[in-house]
């Protein structure tokens, strides 16, 4: 204990140095949690799962994806033949179509800020099929739930993120209408019933019109254009999520999907999401590369030299004290431990205090990171990262005050009581 108190007033005594080496922690792994939290999140989404998996089903020889929405049915059934009690089949399924549009009529003042985009579904599963959603317990999933719900006393409901309410200066309640753009000549008359949790945070920016209403439209667009239907008619559904019981599962209803006439004009490709989002991330590919290769160890290098810079110039004033503590009985083990634990404190500490701010400033105050990544467009920084900062503290500290401490415990009595005299 006398040790511990020795070690906590040696961090006490020079105080502005230990402020100044514990920002720097915290600037550094600032960052670094920042950068973990982007890769966390992609590499959740990437990593291939053997039980209770997801697979998508998309159009094969084009991107996007478009195929007719008389597909919908019969995948959403794994391509099982109805009388076929053998046939394997989803635990459950959700077909997405996209809707591109407006909240402004003019095309000169288009813009970001009032860019809307919706998935084209049966809003239910939403709630038991968008990734992360599905994980949520029913009272984190209560916004959602009630907005379903008021969904099937509303048919042109539309379900809001809360970051494209802000954006776009409305509320639930508010009615607002769409000028679509991939569907061009298709404006939606539509209510707001409801909002997304604010975790996790990559719905903040999205959407969710009913498949059902989005359908009548269409029929309502070929009764007023002399019975001709919209050109997008036929490619309404973008793709289909399976849910699947394990990797056996998704093998023999690939087999019966790749193998069945149904779907053959086009032609479709079945695969398991984190191959599927793989595939959507390959854009970033360089981009990945060099936040996990390179931008992170930089960080952490250069967290080490300001720390091992700190801690150096504190060994170099504290000559005459190291060399007083050996005449007082302190072992040079002693002497090393106790500059090394000096740091350790500071590390773990700030970077502790640095993750629990960023924790609840991402997450709390800004709703997530705003870094968009292909259909990523925030990142909630994980629990985890409580405990990435203080690790990250940890082993920049040991690694950046390692050379000091050893230095430290070699100095000379003799040396140095010689200089003084």
């Amino acid at each position: 204990m006398k040790l511990l108190f020795l070690i906590l007033e040696n961090i006490r005594r020079n105080l502005i140095r230990t402020i100044l080496t514990g920002m720097g922690t915290m600037m550094m792994v600032l960052v670094v949690t920042l950068v973990f939290t982007v890769l966390s999140a992609l590499d959740r989404a990437t990593t291939e799962k053997q039980t209770n998996l997801k697979a998508i089903v998309t159009e094969k020889w084009q991107i996007p994806s478009m195929m007719p929405y008389s597909y919908a049915k019969a995948l959403s059934e794994g391509g099982a033949a109805p009388d076929d009690p053998e046939a394997a089949r989803p635990e459950d399924s959700m077909s997405w179509g996209f809707f591109v549009g407006s909240t402004e009529e003019n095309p000169a003042k288009r813009s970001f800020e009032n860019l809307f985009f919706a998935f084209i579904m049966e809003p239910e599963k939403a709630r038991t099929m968008l990734d992360e959603v599905d994980m949520l317990d029913d009272e984190e999933a209560a916004p959602l739930l009630a907005a379903i719900q008021r969904m099937k006393d509303v048919p042109n409901g539309v379900i809001v993120g809360q970051e494209r309410l802000e954006k776009m200066k409305k509320r639930v309640g508010d009615r607002i209408t769409v000028f679509g753009r991939n569907y061009r000549d298709m404006d939606l008359e539509l209510e707001i019933v409801g909002t997304f949790p604010k975790e996790p945070a990559r719905y903040a920016d999205s959407s969710v019109i009913s498949r059902e209403y989005f359908n009548r439209q269409l029929d309502a667009y070929q009764r007023t254009h002399n019975n001709k239907p919209h050109p997008m008619a036929e490619k309404t559904l973008g793709l289909v999520w399976l849910r699947l019981k394990n990797r056996k599962a998704f093998n023999k209803v690939s087999e019966q999907i790749l193998t069945s006439p149904s779907f053959t004009s086009p032609s479709v490709k079945i695969e398991t999401s984190s191959t599927g989002i793989g595939g959507f991330l390959e854009a970033w590919r360089d981009v990945i590369w060099g936040m996990r290769t390179l931008m992170a160890p930089a960080c952490m290098l250069v967290l080490s030299l300001v720390i091992s810079n700190a801690i150096s110039i504190s060994v170099r004033e504290r000559q005459m004290e190291f060399a007083v503590m050996k005449v007082l009985g302190f072992r040079p083990g002693q002497i090393e431990m106790i500059v090394l634990a000096e740091a350790l404190i500071i590390g773990v500490s700030f970077g502790f205090l640095s993750a629990a701010i960023t924790y609840g400033i991402v997450n709390g105050y800004m709703g997530g990171l705003p870094f968009r990544i292909a259909f990523f467009p925030k990142f909630s920084v994980p629990t985890d990262a409580l405990w990435w900062g203080p690790a990250m503290g940890a082993l920049t500290a040991l690694a950046g005050s390692y050379g000091p401490a050893r230095s430290a415990r070699h100095v000379k009595v003799s040396d140095v009581f010689a200089r003084v005299t």
